[in-house]
């Protein structure tokens, strides 16, 4: 596994975050503050660019939500001195099971969540002139642990460089709350979901095995089991990186 510079890293993506920010035209970012770890790196890293004035955070949980997620998510924003506002999406998702789909299951029924919550992200990103701030890492980007056009979009993915033990390794350089670094990661789409038990495999392991694919090494002191883990997820997953296909174009007459 790779060995980074934190500070570096640090100041090189606050930099790109300032510089994209300023060729936007806008003057803020947004983000939907999780209480998780991605979104409170990605929040500080904002704030570290272009103070706490002009980062705003969006609390969404569902009603079945962890309390802890939207506690969390306001202890980071306290810590970071940004404005937010919390927003129960429970209405706008039940709206639409309760009413046409009401056997739909727990994995539909998260990613339209994940998806309401984008929809108010984009919706008040354009009232407060903000570019919505994007939370997922290289980890999840890699092995499609993101919900396609829910937490995936973004107008810019300031982690999207950084494999998951890396976005620790800066949460503890820029000292985030202990609370939330060393939380047990996951999306909390539904009661006790935990992301490395939805992988199949430990953040650790993914990342040494990710790295070494990326890097072309050779990979028999890996286990074969999660070897297999591994390719299966980035397989499955192809679509959900790629653009949308299209035809051909028409040849001339």
């Amino acid at each position: 596994m790779r060995q980074i510079d934190s500070s570096h890293e640090i100041s090189k993506t606050s930099q790109f975050l300032k510089d994209y920010l300023l060729s936007s035209g806008l003057t803020k970012y947004i983000i939907g503050v999780s209480g998780g770890i991605d979104s409170a790196l990605a929040a500080a890293l904002a704030v570290n660019a272009i103070g706490p004035e002009n980062v705003i955070g969006l609390l969404l949980p569902y009603r079945d939500s962890h309390p802890d997620s939207t506690a969390d998510g306001k202890l980071l924003c306290n810590h970071l001195g940004i404005q937010y506002q919390t927003i129960d999406i429970s209405p706008m998702v039940d709206a639409w099971f309760d009413n046409y789909e009401p056997e739909a299951d727990k994995l539909r029924r998260g990613n339209l969540m994940a998806r309401s919550r984008m929809c108010v992200l984009f919706d008040l990103s354009a009232k407060y002139k903000a570019l919505v701030l994007g939370t997922s890492n290289q980890s999840e980007l890699m092995t499609g642990y993101f919900t396609q056009y829910g937490d995936s979009a973004a107008a810019i993915e300031p982690l999207g460089q950084l494999y998951k033990t890396e976005v620790w390794q800066l949460s503890r350089t820029l000292r985030l709350p202990a609370k939330i670094v060393e939380k047990t990661p996951t999306a909390d789409l539904w009661a006790d979901q935990s992301d490395e038990q939805d992988m199949g495999i430990s953040y650790r392991e993914l990342d040494e095995i990710l790295w070494a694919i990326h890097n072309m090494d050779e990979l028999d002191s890996f286990d074969a089991a999660k070897l297999k883990t591994v390719f299966t997820l980035i397989a499955r997953s192809a679509f959900k990186r790629n653009p949308p296909p299209m035809p051909e174009a028409p040849c001339s007459l």
